[in-house]
């Protein structure tokens, strides 16, 4: 995307809570992100809506990780489409941007004309959040429900955190006058506040999944619900925009709700490989190991799967038998 197409919201993350309701949420647009992370491979057009989708769950799930502190979400499945990932690094200082990177592992010789989600056989879906160094990283799993990936992360919050969750996402190709085109997606994440003591559903150790309507009763069953009625009328031009703000999308959905928004976030596309990241990752080979991996130009190559970085690295640099200083 040009800089003179950009648009205020493209690229945030708004959150905001519904005081009527007892429930908060997100509403993200992502532009230039998906461009930086879809430009990277040339994916099928099944594959890349499913990275979409995922891109936009992880900037409406990252919003609330602290700063430093990462989020990735993993699918894996025996599918055509392996498997999905996303990371989201919360911001280095107060007022900076976050990041966010994705990729998929894919085989193109079983993918069919089908929908994007129909690619992706059984398999998990995991939330991880790693707090930094000295901290014991954070992992959940719950097994693919549903039949999308908003599906999944719905059964996720409900089944591991017992949070009622839903979203409602749009994304795809939007052509600018002059035939340019360019991502465009949105969305709006609901979650009920969390209780001290939260109703445990009547389902949980039957071997069902956990939704949300299992975890609430009496007036908060009805406030989720009302809230959900109204969630349904967003239309998609509403959510990807550009014509209309998120702040005027939530006045126009849920005004009787009371919205209060907060500030806003603002993410962007990057990836923290680097080659000192590269070097040590291969510091636990042997000299034999590496001499294994040296091509025949008498190099040791790695490629980023997430921003496609290239590194040509001298084998003798490499590995914890290096003979050379990683500075060389």
């Amino acid at each position: 995307m040009t800089t003179g197409s950009q648009i205020a919201w493209d690229d945030t993350v708004l959150p905001f809570q519904l005081n009527v309701s007892d429930i908060r949420g997100r509403v993200a647009r992502l532009d230039g992100v998906l461009d930086g992370i879809l430009k990277q491979h040339d994916y099928p057009p099944q594959v890349e809506a499913l990275i979409a989708e995922m891109a936009l769950l992880t900037a409406l799930i990252g919003q609330t990780i602290k700063l430093r502190w990462k989020l990735s979400l993993q699918v894996q499945s025996k599918g055509a489409v392996r498997m999905i990932a996303t990371d989201y690094y919360g911001p280095e200082k107060e007022g900076e941007s976050a990041r966010i990177r994705a990729y998929a592992s894919f085989d193109r010789d079983k993918l069919t004309e089908a929908r994007p989600y129909d690619q992706i056989g059984d398999g998990y879906f995991a939330i991880m959040i790693d707090q930094g160094e000295g901290m014991t990283p954070y992992q959940g799993i719950t097994p693919l429900a549903g039949n999308t990936l908003a599906h999944c992360a719905e059964a996720y919050f409900a089944q591991s955190e017992q949070l009622p969750t839903r979203f409602q996402l749009s994304f795809g190709r939007s052509t600018e006058a002059g035939g340019k085109e360019h991502w465009r997606a949105g969305g709006v994440m609901i979650q009920h506040m969390p209780k001290a003591s939260p109703f445990v559903a009547q389902t949980e150790g039957t071997g069902d999944i956990l939704m949300a309507n299992d975890l609430l009763e009496g007036s908060d069953s009805e406030n989720w619900s009302r809230v959900n009625i109204l969630l349904d009328t967003a239309e998609e031009i509403e959510m990807i925009g550009p014509q209309v703000s998120p702040s005027d999308l939530l006045a126009r959905l849920f005004h009787e709700e009371r919205p209060v928004v907060f500030d806003t976030q603002s993410v962007r596309f990057g990836c923290t490989c680097s080659e000192d990241r590269v070097r040590q990752s291969l510091s636990i080979y042997s000299a034999r190991d590496i001499e294994k991996m040296t091509t025949e130009d008498g190099r040791v190559t790695a490629d980023c799967q997430f921003c496609g970085a290239h590194y040509d690295l001298d084998p003798r640099s490499v590995g914890f038998e290096a003979t050379e200083t990683t500075g060389d």
